[in-house]
């Protein structure tokens, strides 16, 4: 067995926190700077800023021992701690050892460092802590002569309306062998159905390393059925069953934490809120109604953590309006209205606009100034586009760009200070998945298995496209110079052969 992340002293993930992704700690010499203010890859990717220098880095490093959360109030200590990465927006500094091509079709492999299967069936991404992968996983309790270790397409289809047990799986990041495999909560026979492209267990896991603690945990969702903290070795910490709302299509909003708060977004069929608990012991801390009447008003979108004139905002979007709360007291700061529900895509920050879809039937990009207070629907939406809106894939921000793929499959950029149109592509196929920018590569991964490879420079170029077997909802992580991928049946370790 591997030995635990929290067995390793961590100094090693401070350092490439702070120099392979050059993370928010420039912020604090430019507050003013709105265009690099938030994510760091807004810094690094654009030609005309320079570098920081490693004496300021170290110097940024420094500030944040001394003054804690203030500086970067979402982070989440781990290679790859929650839904869309460190950056929380799927970007990560340009990596030219990335993989490219891949394949694993008819028995042909290509760049496939390993394959593990993995059991019963769940749209969570992989989350890497140190040297393992942890997912969810909700696994059908079928009859006693059945295969219950078997996953396929035809059996987790029929599966969804059989009772499930949820799991917390962990992986070997070397090898991919199966560590434990973690028993969190069991769902009834007559838990309400899910929608056929959902799991009982769409949720990712966050990993933080809460203030002064020497050890990592692990924060499990499960939607109406419950909430959970773990070890990094599979002990439950504690659990929290005590709202348990009525499902729309199953569960989807992952946790985020916030000045070591776990932020929830409960949007059943009745009567949706926005939830934080204490990350020590579950308990509730404060709940947040959304505050409008609506016949839907269900939705699926993880929340976003943001800085604004140096106060933390939350932005949790729902069916009809996005709130931004005061992550202390859960108090609304400002609110944006408009018709959508069954809202996926998460929020974006970027260039000081705030970057949300809203949902069905028809998604529309809303940019948001969000320096407003109480309802700022008529004076701070800065611009709205339907054109390529997704209701499932979140957006990449790259450059003055924020780039997007519609469920059906067409990718657009658009620049973010007007939504003028730059360019627009038909890929071809359906998505789910978020896309990944490493530099100005973005990769696109289809529901059907296959990924894109684009360049974005003036005009996107496409690089590659590689399969893989089975359907795939969950987004991507990285390790270093590998992609970790989870299809319906396994993990994929993705690598390079001539990476150094």
């Amino acid at each position: 067995m591997a030995p635990s992340p929290d067995t390793l002293f961590d100094f090693s993930m401070l350092s490439s926190l702070f120099t392979s992704r050059r993370s928010w700690f420039t912020q604090a010499s430019k507050p003013t700077d709105r265009s690099c203010f938030h994510h760091p890859h807004e810094c690094t990717l654009n030609p005309q800023r320079r570098k920081p220098s490693r004496t300021s880095r170290v110097f940024a490093f420094l500030s944040l021992l001394a003054i804690g959360q203030a500086i970067q109030p979402t982070v989440a200590l781990g290679d790859w701690p929650e839904f869309r990465g460190p950056n929380q927006n799927g970007t990560i500094s340009n990596n030219p050892n990335l993989p490219i091509e891949w394949a694993d079709v008819d028995s042909t492999q290509k760049n496939v460092a390993w394959k593990s299967p993995t059991k019963g069936l769940g749209w969570s991404s992989p989350v890497i802590v140190a040297d393992r992968i942890y997912i969810t996983s909700a696994q059908a309790i079928r009859p006693a002569d059945a295969n219950n270790d078997s996953a396929t397409a035809e059996t987790n289809l029929s599966d969804l309306a059989l009772p499930q047990s949820l799991h917390v799986c962990c992986y070997s990041l070397a090898d991919g062998s199966l560590i434990f495999d973690k028993k969190v909560f069991e769902q009834p026979p007559n838990a309400p159905a899910i929608h056929k492209k959902n799991s009982h267990a769409s949720p990712t896991l966050v990993a933080h390393r809460a203030a002064n603690s020497p050890r990592t945990q692990l924060y499990a969702h499960f939607g109406h059925q419950g909430t959970a903290c773990l070890s990094t070795d599979g002990e439950i910490i504690w659990t929290n069953t005590d709202h348990s709302y009525p499902p729309v299509h199953g569960n989807g909003s992952s946790p985020i934490i916030v000045d070591e708060k776990l932020i929830l977004t409960l949007d059943g069929a009745e009567a949706p809120y926005t939830l934080a608990l204490d990350l020590q012991t579950g308990k509730d801390l404060w709940k947040t109604p959304r505050g409008v009447t609506t016949d839907r008003s269900f939705s699926f979108a993880t929340p976003q953590a943001i800085q604004v004139q140096g106060k933390t905002q939350i932005i949790s979007a729902g069916a009809d309006i996005v709130q931004a709360l005061n992550p202390a007291t859960g108090n609304v700061l400002w609110s944006v209205r408009y018709s959508g529900y069954s809202l996926i895509v998460r929020p974006l920050y970027h260039q000081g606009l705030v970057f949300l879809s809203t949902g069905y039937n028809t998604p529309k990009i809303l940019a948001i100034d969000p320096t407003g207070e109480g309802d700022v629907t008529d004076t701070h939406v800065r611009w709205t586009t339907t054109s390529g809106a997704p209701n499932t894939p979140s957006l990449i921000p790259m450059n003055n760009q924020i780039i997007m793929v519609s469920d059906g499959g067409v990718a657009t950029g658009l620049l973010a200070s007007d939504g003028t149109k730059l360019w627009q592509k038909r890929l071809g196929g359906n998505y789910s998945a978020s896309p990944l920018a490493s530099g100005n590569r973005v990769y696109f991964q289809s529901e059907s298995g296959e990924s894109i490879v684009m360049q974005i420079d003036d005009e996107p170029t496409e690089l590659s496209r590689n399969s893989l077997p089975g359907r795939v909802f969950a987004s991507y992580a990285i390790e270093k110079n590998d992609l970790i991928i989870r299809t319906e049946e396994a993990l994929y370790r993705i690598s390079n052969s001539t990476s150094p």
